[in-house]
């Protein structure tokens, strides 16, 4: 079993990093990495344990068949991992995730 991550939520990833501490989120930038490679961390541990839900036909654009697990960080915020899931050619299954978001941008549509 393999979580890869696709090369745009890398690139989201260091954007959220950035944006944390720029906006005052966080007051160092240390913490605002910390937030952001727990998130990363709790999602390579627990992914495939969390309950998986389809995603709506709203998130089509980042690929087929996605589905979504949630990553509760605080009182005020959860993210959600959105993947597709497959097997490779050794037979591995591969849990690919295309898209990360949080309940302050996309709660409406799941």
């Amino acid at each position: 079993m393999r979580i890869i991550f696709a090369p745009e939520v890398n690139n989201y990833l260091d954007f959220l990093m950035e944006t944390l501490f720029e906006k005052e989120y966080f007051g160092f930038q240390d913490s605002a990495y910390n937030y952001v490679k727990e998130l990363v961390d709790d999602i390579l541990s627990n992914l495939t344990t969390r309950q998986h839900k389809p995603a709506s036909s709203f998130f089509e654009r980042y690929g087929d068949d996605l589905h979504y697990a949630s990553f509760t960080k605080n009182k005020r915020t959860t993210w959600y991992a959105f993947f597709t899931k497959y097997q490779d050619e050794n037979g591995d299954i591969v849990y690919l995730i295309r898209y990360i978001a949080n309940n302050h941008t996309v709660a409406q549509h799941l």
